[in-house]
């Protein structure tokens, strides 16, 4: 039988807020280069192809479905944004205290979940 030591994954840890922050930073990361990157290039394709092709656009974002997929990037971005300010913090050498990292990883997805609110009231009351 082999007693080599196991390598840390997630089986071996207990699951804790900093574990599911830093999960989330690495998929609103991706979601936001693949889904961002889409709309993005649609955005920029349908300006370029004339007033037709932006009112369709507009149209589409404009749905249910189009707000879904909008709301749901400034939410990745903030999201993102928080994890990503409280990775800076531990870069720095702060943070690292027990309870103040898990304060902060309750914190970072509620004030982003705070943020994205905000946002959108913003955009939607002017």
């Amino acid at each position: 039988m082999n007693q080599r030591p196991l390598s840390p994954h997630l089986q071996v840890w207990r699951w804790g807020p900093h574990m599911l922050i830093s999960i989330l930073h690495r998929a609103t990361g991706d979601g936001m280069a693949l889904v961002g990157l889409a709309v993005l290039v649609w955005w920029l394709g349908a300006l370029a192809s004339g007033p037709a092709a932006y009112a369709s656009f507009q149209a589409i974002m404009g749905s249910i479905p189009g707000m879904v997929v909008l709301v749901g990037l400034s939410w990745a971005f903030f999201t993102h944004l928080m994890s990503g300010l409280r990775h800076f913090v531990l870069d720095i050498g702060a943070g690292y205290e027990l309870d103040t990292n898990r304060m902060w990883s309750i914190a970072a997805p509620i004030i982003a979940i705070l943020l994205t609110a905000g946002f959108w009231a913003l955009l939607l009351l002017r």
